[in-house]
């Protein structure tokens, strides 16, 4: 017995048409109510922040949730966090995905990896702090040391001992650095500075190897004065009055030399004592920002 029958070419297309719309609702129907049906269409969970939290406490976290987590062969380490805590996961904290989803993690390692001390002696301490972040290792304590090497790494350390380098070390160690200040042992004497007007003193300061500190006015009302004027009168022009340190003490290359200016009239004899003691009343009444 035939199922069908066609006698004429307008049955042939009449049961093509039906054919061809059972089709269509099956593929609708398989589409729009058994695969949603069968993965919880529309149905999401958050992916929750694991960042920091210990493995023991991620099972039932992530149950709770209905989701469950794969731990990845790679591991990293920090001395951040503890042991065993989650430092990665992907999906990413926030994303939306189905239940039941696998979130993959990277663990905290158990033993910090070994790592070699990188070669910091005679670089630049900015040097220093760029190999020592690319090999996983901190800068712990800088102490600068008189040497005319300025900001040079003379000695390396680790927990207070030389470490050559080469040595394995465990990732994430503190290094301490011994710096140059740039200004070395070497003392000269301080140059005399009373009766010069401030270009003068520059020149003399600069020359012996040191540097202008603060300078002040023994009169505050002279404060406004430029006193690189050179259109004064000559009683008026402001010269150097005061030093400290006064001239002769012997100081390191690089110190600053402190300067008071008054009105070449008013000039007075004030050297400071060896303890920094003023001869005369106190002088520092107003200053000038270099």
């Amino acid at each position: 017995m035939k199922l069908f029958t066609v006698r004429s070419w307008q049955g042939l297309l009449i049961h093509l048409g039906i054919m061809a719309g059972l089709t269509v609702a099956a593929a609708l129907i398989f589409f729009n109510v058994y695969l949603p049906f069968t993965t919880n269409h529309g149905e999401t969970v958050t992916v929750p922040d694991l960042e920091g939290l210990h493995e023991e406490e991620i099972t039932e976290f992530l149950s709770k949730r209905n989701l469950k987590y794969e731990v990845t062969t790679d591991s990293g380490f920090t001395q951040e966090y503890q042991p065993l805590t989650v430092l990665t996961q992907y999906p990413l904290p926030g994303s939306k995905v189905k239940e039941n989803r696998k979130i993959f993690l990277t663990l905290n390692a158990v033993n910090p990896p070994q790592v070699k001390m990188p070669q910091l002696i005679d670089g630049s301490i900015k040097n220093a702090a760029l190999l020592l972040e690319s090999y996983g290792l901190e800068i712990g304590q800088i102490k600068y040391v008189p040497d005319l090497a300025q900001n040079a790494v003379l000695e390396q350390n680790h927990e207070g001992e030389p470490i050559e380098a080469g040595t394995f070390i465990p990732k994430g160690a503190l290094i301490d650095l011994v710096v140059g200040d740039g200004l070395g042992n070497t003392t000269l004497e301080v140059p005399e500075l009373d009766g010069l007007v401030l270009d003068e003193a520059e020149v003399v300061i600069l020359g012996s190897g040191l540097k202008i500190g603060n300078i002040l006015f023994r009169d505050p009302s002279l404060a406004d004065r430029d006193p690189k004027d050179e259109m004064q009168q000559a009683e008026d022009r402001l010269v150097i009055v005061k030093q400290s340190p006064a001239s002769g003490k012997r100081i390191r290359i690089g110190e600053e030399i402190d300067i008071w200016l008054d009105r070449q009239g008013e000039q007075k004899d004030s050297i400071l004592d060896e303890e920094g003691a003023e001869s005369e009343e106190p002088l520092p009444q107003a200053a000038i920002n270099e």
